[in-house]
């Protein structure tokens, strides 16, 4: 059985280096325009033809290029794919009883499987989204307030 999700360690000075360098050659030689469904990729010699890609899953791997050059992991998760609650809150970066707790309150719907609860890995997405915006929303809101007050920031 696959994992819910797949997750990279943070790389190294090393490999943040790597993938700086190989996103920014990648972005200026590759950059798929919107339009495009599908990118031409070489690989190594001259003995194998081009390999087609999707142009959604070569954006994707431009993306973690991008993360990896900033130091951080990645975590891969199929859209329509279940996890537990322990997964859902490994994902989500906190415990798992918070994970519960947004059940129990009917943030994040669920399933019963058993004795366990059953989270769609779109809806965690989707809950972590709508958290993000709503931080994002409170920090405007926090900066404007101190323009109005002449606070400096």
């Amino acid at each position: 059985m696959k994992p819910a999700f797949l997750q990279t360690r943070p790389p190294d000075a090393e490999e943040s280096a790597l993938a700086s360098e190989a996103s920014r050659t990648l972005h200026q030689r590759n950059a798929p325009d919107p339009g495009r469904r599908s990118v031409l990729l070489r690989t190594g010699g001259g003995n194998f033809p081009p390999v087609e890609v999707p142009a959604s899953a070569y954006r994707l791997f431009l993306d973690i290029l991008d993360e990896m050059a900033q130091g951080r992991g990645v975590v891969l998760s199929p859209a329509r794919q279940e996890m537990t609650t322990q997964q859902a809150a490994d994902l989500a970066n906190v415990s798992r009883p918070y994970v519960v707790k947004l059940i129990d309150n009917g943030v994040i719907p669920c399933r019963r499987v058993g004795s366990r609860r059953m989270v769609k890995t779109e809806d965690v997405q989707e809950y972590l989204e709508k958290a993000r915006s709503r931080g994002a929303e409170a920090l405007d809101l926090l900066a404007a307030q101190a323009q109005e007050l002449q606070m400096g920031y």
